[in-house]
């Protein structure tokens, strides 16, 4: 899984036109309306900390889970600017530990799509049963394979003032695996550039293989939306969000033991 290195540095503002507050709201909503009004929620893949911070802000108990040291401190610098009471793990989500329980368990920003092995998935999807409460919802979102041929061969650039970065991309058809690889010009304290360069990869999943994942996991699965809809995926959506539900831990022991 990609580790976020020198993109970290400038991850907030390459996404600044997300809207991070409507995204916020969208899950806050499918918490709620699936039961969980407060308590503890883990991230995984939290990266900086915006929707972390967000969903602390609502009053949920938050735990960030990510496994990039450089978007982990500059959560925690966010952390210390607002005072909430956060707690940040670095681990890779296919591999991590809690203390206890959670009442729920999110996962946004395609963080899911970076785990590119079947297997994988499962264990992901059997930590997460592992450590929810009895009951507990698990909200994650994805990007669609049709996003994915969408995106294909191509590329993107941006130029700002103190930094610009170069975005080749390719999917394969057949593996459905999407590489991007990042090329980034970030100015130092002397004026000259800087080049750094990080290649990343994610999966692109059919809707069917995440369920037959997470029945494996043992999670029952209790709804897929087009993002931001309460209305089933389209051939065209770009994006997923996933409901599912703890409901059994008995299925995953071999799993997690393997």
């Amino acid at each position: 899984m990609a580790s976020y290195e020198s993109f970290a540095q400038v991850y907030d503002t390459f996404m600044d036109n997300i809207p991070y507050d409507e995204w916020c709201a969208y899950l806050h909503s499918l918490l709620t309306q699936y039961g969980v009004a407060d308590g503890l929620v883990l991230e995984l893949g939290c990266g900086t900390g915006e929707m972390t911070e967000r969903l602390a802000a609502l009053g949920y108990d938050m735990i960030g889970v990510d496994n990039s040291p450089e978007m982990l401190e500059i959560a925690q610098e966010k952390k210390d600017a607002s005072g909430h009471d956060i707690l940040y793990l670095l681990q890779d989500m296919r591999e991590f530990e809690l203390y206890g329980t959670v009442r729920a368990v999110v996962s946004v920003c395609d963080s899911i799509n970076y785990v590119t092995e079947m297997k994988d998935l499962i264990r992901v999807f059997s930590l997460v049963n592992n450590y929810l409460d009895p009951g507990g919802v698990f909200i994650f979102d994805l990007n669609t394979v049709g996003k994915y041929r969408e995106l294909g061969e191509s590329v993107i650039a941006e130029n700002r003032d103190d930094e610009s970065f170069i975005w080749e991309n390719w999917y394969d058809e057949e593996t459905r695996i999407n590489e991007y690889d990042l090329t980034l010009f970030l100015r130092q304290e002397n004026g000259l550039y800087e080049k750094y360069e990080e290649t990343h990869y994610q999966r692109a999943y059919e809707l069917s293989e995440i369920g037959d994942a997470l029945a494996c996991a043992g999670l029952k699965l209790e709804a897929v939306f087009d993002a931001f809809t309460q209305d089933a995926p389209r051939p065209d959506s770009e994006r997923v969000y996933f409901v599912a539900r703890e409901r059994s831990t008995s299925r995953i022991k071999s799993i997690l033991q393997s």
